[in-house]
């Protein structure tokens, strides 16, 4: 599926060889390093639990042939959880693209949800400027699945806060969405 150019909400113009397409197990060949490097690797604490994001159905943005960002998501009891997603460059719409891409691919599911954590102030303004609403808070379950699942979570995020909440988000779906 090739996407139209965009504007991104940065007031950048997404390329005009932008293709998002399906994720593909060839693409771990390159997602693996980067999650690695940038999130501890493939497998993310949330709700308690770890889930390998890169197991999962998703798309990918490609621009002039190279990867430009990625989404996992997964369908459960009619929602749909987005799992991950990192654009390379941010605020040229390249997660824009790929959100809509999602919420084209399961509009018949009821709504989308996602968790983040307290830290990640630049996902909560992306998120609540296109529709999301937080929707839980768990103060320390960040820490607990440090403690218990993925020790190598950092103690510091963004902007020096430090990192010990999770944050869940949610989008309805419907008609006119």
């Amino acid at each position: 599926m090739v996407e139209a150019p965009l504007r991104g909400e940065g007031g950048g113009k997404v390329g005009r060889d932008m293709v998002i397409r399906a994720y593909e197990e060839s693409d771990r060949a390159w997602a693996e390093p980067l999650l690695a490097q940038e999130y501890g690797g493939p497998l993310q604490a949330r709700r308690g639990g770890l889930l390998d994001v890169l197991s999962l159905p998703g798309f990918v943005a490609e621009e002039d042939g190279r990867p430009a960002g990625l989404l996992t998501f997964r369908r459960e009891s009619g929602d749909c959880e987005l799992a991950f997603v990192i654009a390379l460059e941010r605020r040229r719409g390249i997660g824009t693209a790929l959100l809509a891409a999602l919420r084209r691919e399961v509009s018949d599911c009821s709504q989308i949800w996602l968790v983040t954590t307290n830290d990640n102030l630049e996902a909560l303004r992306f998120y609540q400027r296109r529709g999301f609403v937080l929707s839980a808070l768990r103060a320390g379950a960040v820490d607990d699945a440090r403690r218990r699942l993925k020790p190598q979570i950092s103690d510091v995020g963004e902007f020096g806060i430090p990192i010990r909440d999770e944050l869940e988000l949610q989008l309805e779906l419907g008609r006119g969405t």
